[in-house]
């Protein structure tokens, strides 16, 4: 897949950070009125700082070491799919020698963040005859997630409006994360018949141990914003529509930071935490095709289906 490059619509937002990225083509192609050989210079040193890429559900924006990363399938609440999943992990594969971007915020459509993973695309698979290919489908959200999980820039998850099931688990898999406060997550995966999967469950545990873990997973409780704050499954709460704004808050302490140490924190920190969590995940997709089999998994997902 290649990558278009082109302009894209920017956030009202009112900080220092979200100014430039909202100011960034007025301050290049509207500034000065010397030589064209002087606005050619401006132009591409304007474009040098701040590029836009687009695939057909992720845009990019990468300005003064900051990347805003965009997900919107325009469709199903934004609901993952094959296609969605490949190119989130291909934008963030995309960062893994880039030393120019410090922060990397993620964030999904007006409307909602994710309302998870699309069943109608999950009831595909078993067409799928080549045993090898499936489970390699399967796990296509668990290289999503560790992609996301070992980038070297400090990644801030802004959610807005809605944050369901693998939409809570890449979400999981960023440093850090910020809630609007009107916007409930909530992870239905037991309900449906179905473990969670994506190598979210012990980046939970982690986060809001075990007991809290077993009531959201098991219970299937809708979680409002500030019982996510109070329970440390996201680090800062937002006025509704502004997550993004308040992530390039949190983007600029981190630019302020030494980028080496900034980095090498980072690591120490997620070897550390993260420790035991391949050895306790390491088969969750196969587990998740072994419990989805089942007649109770699939009266279940009917159940749920015609609610």
């Amino acid at each position: 897949m290649g990558f278009r490059i082109g302009r894209g619509a920017h956030d009202t937002l009112d900080g220092p950070l979200c100014r430039r990225f909202r100011h960034q083509e007025n301050s290049g192609y509207q500034r000065g009125r010397g030589s064209s050989a002087e606005k050619a210079g401006v132009a591409k040193e304007e474009f040098r700082r701040s590029v836009f890429v687009k695939l057909d559900y992720v845009s990019i924006e990468k300005r003064d070491g900051v990347a805003i990363v965009r997900f919107d399938r325009k469709a199903n609440l934004n609901a993952f799919n094959e296609k969605l999943v490949v190119e989130l992990t291909h934008a963030a594969q995309g960062f893994f020698d880039d030393l120019e971007t410090h922060v990397v915020v993620l964030t999904g459509a007006p409307n909602a963040f994710s309302a998870g993973f699309d069943l109608k695309a999950v009831d595909s698979w078993p067409s799928e005859t080549d045993d090898l290919k499936r489970r390699y489908r399967a796990y296509g959200g668990v290289r999503l997630c560790r992609a996301w999980e070992s980038m070297p820039q400090i990644t801030i998850a802004a959610i807005e409006k809605l944050a369901v099931g693998a939409g809570v688990a890449i979400a999981l898999a960023c440093d850090w994360r910020v809630l609007a406060r009107a916007t409930r997550m909530y992870i239905p995966e037991v309900k449906i018949g179905l473990n969670l999967q994506w190598g979210a469950l012990p980046r939970l545990i982690t986060l809001v141990g075990p007991a809290r873990a077993k009531r959201i997973t098991i219970m299937c409780e809708k979680m409002p914003a500030a019982q996510a704050l109070d329970w440390g499954l996201v680090d800062e709460l937002a006025d509704d529509g502004r997550t993004v704004e308040k992530a390039l808050e949190m983007a600029e302490v981190v630019l302020s930071m030494p980028q080496p140490t900034v980095r090498m924190i980072k690591e120490a920190v997620n070897a550390t935490a993260n420790a035991l969590h391949s050895a306790t995940s390491f088969a969750d997709a196969d587990q998740s095709q072994l419990t989805a089999s089942s007649r109770s998994a699939k009266a279940a997902r009917e159940t749920f289906r015609t609610k």
